[in-house]
């Protein structure tokens, strides 16, 4: 399992959580050989990227890029940790969600039709299911 993982955010997300969740999502999509970039971070590191990389210098919850066959994912911390407090559940969870959402983005699942929506929020489900993580309804 390749993993890069780059955690700049307080406290840290425990590796071992992060390579159970990336595991997960690689057996789902049949990806057990993806390489994964993963960089956790807070709002303004995130809005820095955005901005740069998208032309909306915001703060995002993820940004997710496929490049060359390999995934890179961003996820702000921060922005988990205030999701969670507000839907009542644990901040690891939110993190795994964003994880687990930017990598479906680089397996080629989207989330802008309503049927890829629903086939998305099927299988981040499943994958959070299956890791026993409970987060609120996405669409919610």
């Amino acid at each position: 399992m390749t993993l890069e993982l780059v955690d700049r955010f307080r406290p840290r997300t425990q590796r071992a959580f992060v390579e159970r969740v990336v595991d997960a999502v690689r057996r789902h999509v049949g990806r057990r050989d993806l390489v994964v970039s993963l960089l956790l971070t807070d709002d303004a590191e995130i809005a820095a990227l955005h901005g740069e990389h998208l032309g909306d210098p915001t703060p995002t919850d993820v940004m997710s890029f496929e490049l060359d066959g390999e995934a890179e994912i961003v996820v702000s911390v921060e922005t988990a940790r205030r999701e969670a407090r507000r839907a009542g559940h644990a901040m690891r969870a939110e993190v795994a969600l964003y994880i687990v959402h930017g990598l479906l983005h680089t397996c080629g699942y989207d989330d802008v039709k309503a049927r890829d929506r629903r086939a998305m929020r099927e299988a981040e489900r499943a994958i959070l299911a299956q890791l026993g993580l409970k987060v609120r309804a996405v669409d919610d």
